[in-house]
C-alpha cells in the first residue's frame, strides 16, 4: 500500500537571507554559502572543508554508490568548474580521464543525494534556435565553493560570479518550494549565445531573471532580457546586480542584489 493521495514529497533547502534576517550578508554568503551547520559554525571553511571530505567522499563510498573513490574525486573537482555552466558531460569526462557513461552516473548520484540539481532549456514556442544542454549547480554556494580549486590563473571576479549567480537560484528554488511550488525553472539561451540565467514559469508567471557580478547596469547586460521579452512580450524582467539602487531600464527592473534576496519570503510575490 503506497498510500496513493496521501503521500507529500518535501524538500529542506540551505537558509534563506530572509531566515536569517541582519546576520545575511551577501559577500559571506558567497564565500561560505547558507547551509545551518556552516553559518553557525565559529570555523565555517573548516566545516565546509570536512562536509565535502566525509559526505561527497567517504559517505558515498560507504554507501557502496562509487567503488573507485579516486575517480569520484576528481570527478567532483572537474565538475565544480562547471557550476552555473552549461554542462558538457564529454569535457568533464576527459577532465577526469573517465568514460561519459560513468560521469553520467556520477552526476546522477549527485542529483539523486539532492546535492546538485540542473536547468533545463525553455523551449515553450520557441521562435529561435536554442541550446540543447542543460545547465548545473551544487545545492549550495559553499559547497561550490569547497570544491572548486584555485590557483594564480584563475579570475576570482568569475568564480564569484558563478557563485552569486548559484545562490540566486538556490534562494528562488526555496522560495518556489516552500511557497506553492507550482512553478518550474529553465534557463533560455540561443544557438548564438544570448542568454537569459532564469526563467521562471507556472500558471500565472513568466519570469525572466538574469544575474551580474557587477556594480552598475551597463547597456550590455540587458542584450539576454530584451531578447527574451521581444519572443516573449508577457513576460516581466528582472536584473540583479552588485549595486546598491533601484532601477527602471525601461520594462526591465534592476534591483540590488541583496536587497532581492532579502525581499525573498515563501508565499510573498516576486518584486514587480
Amino acid at each position: 500500500d503506497l498510500l496513493a493521495g496521501r503521500a507529500l514529497l518535501r524538500s529542506l533547502h540551505p537558509f534563506m537571507a530572509s531566515e536569517m534576517a541582519e546576520e545575511f550578508v551577501l559577500s559571506k554568503a558567497l564565500e561560505i554559502g547558507m547551509l545551518p551547520l556552516v553559518v553557525s559554525s565559529s570555523h565555517p571553511q573548516e566545516v565546509l572543508k570536512a562536509y565535502a571530505s566525509l559526505y561527497l567522499r567517504e559517505e558515498v563510498q560507504m554507501e557502496g554508490i562509487v567503488r573507485n573513490i579516486g575517480n569520484f574525486a576528481r570527478f567532483l573537482e572537474a565538475i565544480s568548474f562547471s557550476h552555473a555552466g552549461v554542462l558538457n558531460i564529454s569535457e568533464v569526462a576527459r577532465e577526469c580521464q573517465v568514460g561519459r557513461k560513468t560521469v553520467e552516473g556520477y552526476v546522477s548520484i549527485l542529483e539523486d543525494l539532492l546535492l546538485s540539481f540542473h536547468l533545463p532549456v525553455f523551449t515553450r514556442r520557441a521562435k529561435r534556435q536554442l541550446a540543447a544542454h542543460p545547465k548545473f549547480y551544487f545545492f549550495d554556494a559553499g559547497v561550490y565553493r569547497s570544491l572548486r580549486p584555485t590557483g594564480p590563473l584563475d579570475n576570482p571576479r568569475e568564480i564569484d560570479g558563478s557563485a552569486l549567480e548559484g545562490i540566486v537560484l538556490q534562494h528562488i528554488r526555496a522560495w518556489n518550494a516552500y511557497g506553492s511550488g507550482n512553478n518550474q525553472l529553465y534557463y533560455w539561451r540561443t544557438r548564438s549565445g544570448i542568454e537569459v540565467d532564469f526563467v521562471l514559469y507556472g500558471p500565472e508567471v513568466l519570469w525572466a531573471i538574469e544575474v551580474k557580478n557587477t556594480s552598475r547596469v551597463r547597456v550590455q547586460d540587458l542584450k539576454g532580457l530584451r531578447a527574451f521579452r521581444e519572443d516573449y512580450p508577457q513576460c516581466t524582467t528582472l536584473l540583479l546586480y552588485r549595486g546598491t539602487e533601484k532601477l527602471k531600464k525601461g520594462d526591465i527592473l534592476c534591483l540590488p542584489c541583496e536587497e532581492f534576496l532579502k525581499f525573498l519570503v515563501p508565499g510573498r510575490p516576486l518584486p514587480a
